[in-house]
């Protein structure tokens, strides 16, 4: 992440702009770690969340309205007492600092006008939130820290509040060139640059200091003391341009995402990691920081909700796995038995020779060219003609075992399949009732324990459904159940039907309507089944579409398991932002 003080101070003046003089109508706590404040303004208000989470401590706008609990936090209820009614007044940031203090003009119990401070601390493991008096005394904070807890600096009520133990570190903004030369010159041993710039500075996060590293040096791993004199001017005068930007108040938010999934944000463009990751801009800071935290956020709830159905699957798949490798060993052993015939012909051919208790027969090999001499191993407590008959009889076997083997492995690989199948279905889960049709799915197979009867039944969900830019629908199936229901039983025959070739994915049916659909909808339906798949962070990915009529499900298929036969292939770059332009409420 790079919520860092000079993000921070892009969010403060953003906030300044639309928040100032805004009156605080509603306090809310959804949780342990979060407010929400509803504001009403001249300059626009609206919900400003303040998290204190150890992983996510931030402050911004907000269009998410998280469920609040049935009983409101003592905190919660001590900042309505306080706060509401009363108009943000100033925002504040110490230099260098993740903190802002916000100061509300309000009124006490005797209706005097007094003012009062909320202020968020937004340093990782340690962040908080605080309330103060018109005195600098605290009144209550979200998290309570003690002596026990930290001997330098304690955060109770009645205590004077304390601003946190700075760092002593340079400020960028009043960094020029020649004091940037002055610094790298000072440095004769291996140090990263990066290294240097978030050790030397302040309020720069190590993402911002590989991002200056890459753009001085072309490497984020540039080891100063490699670098000779040009170098390092050059590297001084990148760093200075980049430190005026930012004291000019030159922002812009930016996401960075892997694939659809958010990995890094910023108050100025990055680039270090070239084509791995794609780049976003917003229109503000809270947008920014708003979809980054609702999106990751999301898929860490999604996460927890099919960590145990996912483990679950795992398991069964490891399972099969290992049964496979078994069963290809004595498959392999029941292909070479020919030895075997071989050997009860031997035995046969020589039991004149033999006497009862023998344990080797030593004979000449018939079937070699050469006639060599063989060694055959027999049991003692058998007769010569028990011991011939043995190895017809483990020869017999070995014979039906290759039939048996060959048809239990075919199965166990399509049960593979069907399991990987699961766990791409919970990779793309986005929601508990997703995820409760999985678990339904895996039950009707036999492959988890049926849940408590008395539960609730649900509705089952419908196919995602998007609308091509020439205006056919087109349906997208959820999960394995729903996939053969779209495409077995409600898809028509003359409908086109589309999947991301040999790879695990969802269904995907043009509703064609007695129409042919044109080149542009089959490329954007093939483009949602290839994002819709195990290949969503892929290029160039083959995906294949036919008529329905041509897609057939074998006899006792796995749910979600089809043949198809007369389809052509067409090569396509999954794509999350047309998905979201073409879906449908």
């Amino acid at each position: 992440m790079a919520l860092d003080a000079i993000f921070l101070s892009a969010v403060r003046e953003e906030l300044e702009k639309k928040l100032l003089g805004a009156r605080v109508d509603k306090v809310q706590q959804p949780d342990r770690h979060s407010l929400i404040l509803h504001l009403r303004g001249t300059g626009g208000g609206g919900k400003l969340l303040l998290s204190a989470s150890p992983n996510t401590p931030r402050v911004h706008l907000t269009e998410t309205s998280p469920e609040n609990p049935a009983q409101p936090p003592m905190f919660c209820m001590l900042l309505r007492k306080h706060l509401v009614g009363g108009r943000i007044a100033a925002i504040t940031q110490p230099p260098l600092e993740r903190l802002l203090d916000f100061t509300f003009d309000c009124t006490d119990e005797l209706g005097e006008p007094c003012r009062k401070h909320l202020i968020a601390e937004l340093m990782g493991r340690g962040a908080n939130l605080i309330l103060c008096g018109a005195d600098g005394r605290i009144l209550d904070c979200m998290r309570r820290v003690g002596f026990e807890d930290s001997e330098k600096r304690q955060v109770l009520p009645g205590l004077f509040y304390r601003l946190p133990e700075l760092a002593e570190k340079r400020d960028p903004a009043q960094t020029d060139e020649a004091a940037l030369r002055a610094l790298f010159d000072g440095v004769h041993t291996p140090t990263r640059l990066a290294d240097l710039l978030l050790s030397s500075f302040g309020g720069l996060s190590p993402l911002v200091c590989r991002e200056l590293a890459y753009l001085a040096a072309g490497d984020i791993d540039a080891d100063l003391a490699a670098l000779d004199a040009p170098s390092r001017e050059r590297c001084a005068q990148v760093i200075a341009r980049e430190f005026a930007a930012i004291a000019s108040g030159n922002f812009t938010p930016v996401m960075l995402l892997e694939g659809d999934r958010p990995k890094a944000f910023g108050c100025r463009p990055i680039t270090q990691y070239g084509d791995y990751l794609q780049a976003r801009t917003f229109d503000s800071f809270s947008a920014l920081l708003d979809t980054f935290y609702a999106e990751r956020d999301h898929a860490d709830r999604m996460r927890v909700r099919t960590q145990a159905l996912h483990k679950t699957v795992t398991t069964l798949r490891e399972r099969v796995s290992r049964k496979l490798e078994n069963q290809k060993k004595e498959l392999a052993d029941a292909v070479d038995r020919e030895h075997l015939r071989r050997c009860g012909d031997i035995i046969t051919a020589n039991l004149h020779t033999m006497v009862k208790g023998q344990t080797v027969l030593k004979a000449q090999d018939f079937y070699d060219p050469d006639m060599a001499e063989i060694e055959i191993r027999l049991s003692p407590t058998l007769s010569p003609q028990q011991n011939a008959a043995k190895y017809y009889k483990d020869y017999a076997k070995a014979k039906t075992a290759e039939k048996v083997l060959t048809e239990q492995i075919a199965l166990g690989q399509r049960e593979r399949e069907y399991l990987d199948s699961i766990l791409d279905e919970l990779s793309r889960a986005e929601c508990e009732r997703d995820v409760t049709e999985i678990r339904q799915e895996l039950e009707s197979g036999g492959y988890v324990r049926a849940a408590d009867k008395k539960r609730m039944k649900t509705p089952p969900s419908r196919p995602m459904v998007f609308r091509s830019s020439s205006g056919f629908a087109i349906y997208v199936g959820r999960n394995n159940r729903q996939n053969d229901l779209l495409t077995l039983k409600t898809a028509a025959k003359t409908d086109l039907w589309l999947h991301a070739q040999k790879i695990h994915g969802s269904h995907v049916i043009i509703d064609c309507g007695g129409e042919t659909p044109d080149d542009r909808t089959v490329t954007e339906a093939a483009t949602l089944a290839a994002w819709f798949s195990q290949a969503r962070s892929g290029q160039n990915v083959p995906v294949d579409c036919a008529l329905v009529k041509h897609v057939k499900k074998p006899v006792g298929a796995k749910p979600g398991m089809v043949i198809y036969d007369q389809y052509r292939t067409v090569y396509v770059t999954p794509d999350g932002d047309l998905a979201k332009a073409l879906a449908q409420s």
